[in-house]
């Protein structure tokens, strides 16, 4: 790779400004500077639509963080290349959703790894079983993250894991993987899909949470972000990973509100691409590639992805209350749905569907409760409800694990 990260901010310069950190009082706003002199620490919040990858470099060590969805794998290769990384020091997996991790198998099928970090919490689909079966293949080294380890990229630089907890929360969103990176007096936390539960578990350890670069966690939802949380962390630099137009409705406006509030720069992937947050330990630079999305030194535009790919089948209703998620095909062909499988948010509870075929133009609402089942009607058959009636997400994904479409309410 070349000798020094900072190439990228002038690859980049379409927008920029220089904030500095590291000596101000707590609760202090950064002042806006004249200069960056040097920067060690380049972060790439690299745009793939409604997913996560995070690219850090220090001097001559590289770190990926997620790789979005699995379309994207192709984007966040090509955009590693155009920063002329040869080989990933490590790669983190922060959870096992296929908006963060479906990607990774095109990457570390092209780059060398170091090491493998994920969030050690078993998972059924078959983007995950594959990501961990192409790791042993390739025999990377691997660790599952628990709360108090470092993760060795440069002495100079502390990343320090500061989620899943010992004991895991039992959520997929919950236990991500949470990140504090150090460097000179600027700091950045990076938190997954995280939420509410996940904030309170790091609070009540006593973890220090204050940062000058917020990862912004969950996408911006309303399950995450909380008043009390943000005030720990008093970011200077908030970012927020969301494809436009997605469908889950993120960023959400209460969190977004709370993030107002604390008086943080806020940034958005949707809004304005690709963003790079550099320090040299004193001061921070941000830099941002506007939209539509370019690769650097590529030059091609790549349209932006949403949550939802493209698709004649799709969650058409959800009924909280009456414990019902409705599927419409609007194909003039028949289609399987055996193995696709509908969840809640966070994924505590998984449908999956029996041998099952979805007629033309037809619809089918599969029931929380016993019954059944028909052409028409299908039943979970849990006693207690499903839904959460103050607000959920049902997600329809294909046996793939590929997400193919997505409700909120």
């Amino acid at each position: 790779m070349a000798s020094t990260p900072l190439r990228f901010l002038f690859c980049l310069a379409l927008t920029a400004c220089i904030i500095t950190a590291g000596c101000m009082a707590p609760g202090e706003q950064p002042e806006i500077v004249s200069s960056l002199p040097g920067a060690d620490l380049v972060v790439h919040f690299i745009d793939v639509g409604q997913g996560d990858s995070i690219l850090v470099e220090f001097r001559d060590k590289t770190m990926l963080i997620d790789a979005g969805e699995r379309q994207m794998g192709k984007r966040v290769v090509e955009y590693l290349q155009a920063q002329e990384i040869e080989r990933l020091d490590v790669v983190v997996a922060t959870h096992a959703h296929s908006d963060h991790i479906g990607g990774l198998r095109d990457v570390i099928s092209v780059f060398p790894v170091g090491r493998f970090v994920d969030a050690g919490q078993p998972h059924p689909t078959a983007t995950y079983e594959n990501l961990l079966a192409q790791v042993e293949e390739l025999e990377i080294p691997y660790t599952a993250a628990e709360r108090g380890q470092t993760i060795a990229l440069d002495p100079d630089l502390e990343i320090l894991v500061e989620n899943p907890g010992p004991q895991p929360l039992g959520d997929i969103n919950e236990d991500s993987v949470v990140l504090k990176m150090t460097y000179g007096g600027v700091s950045y936390l990076l938190m997954g899909d995280a939420g509410r539960s996940a904030e309170e578990s790091m609070a009540e350890t006593g973890l220090d949470l204050n940062a000058d670069v917020l990862k912004v966690g969950h996408h911006a939802s309303r399950h995450a972000s909380s008043a009390e949380f943000l005030d720990a962390v008093s970011p200077a630099i908030s970012v927020i990973f969301v494809g436009e137009g997605n469908d889950y409705g993120h960023p959400h406006e209460e969190a977004l509100e709370r993030l107002k509030a604390t008086g943080s720069r806020i940034y958005r992937t949707d809004r304005d691409g690709t963003i790079v947050v550099a320090t040299d330990g004193r001061a921070l630079a941000v830099t941002t590639s506007g939209k539509p999305s370019v690769t650097p030194g590529v030059g091609a535009t790549v349209p932006t992805a949403t949550a939802a790919p493209s698709s004649g089948v799709y969650i058409a209703h959800l009924d909280l209350v009456g414990e019902e998620v409705s599927i419409v095909n609007t194909e003039p062909i028949a289609v399987n749905l055996t193995g696709w499988t509908i969840t809640d948010e966070g994924m505590r509870n998984i449908y999956t569907f029996p041998i099952f075929t979805l007629a033309p133009e037809a619809n089918v609402t599969v029931h929380s409760g016993p019954g059944n089942d028909t052409a028409t009607d299908l039943y979970w058959g849990r006693a207690a409800p499903i839904w959460n009636n103050a607000g959920d997400v049902a997600t329809l994904t294909n046996p793939d694990g590929r997400v193919v479409s997505t409700l909120e309410r």
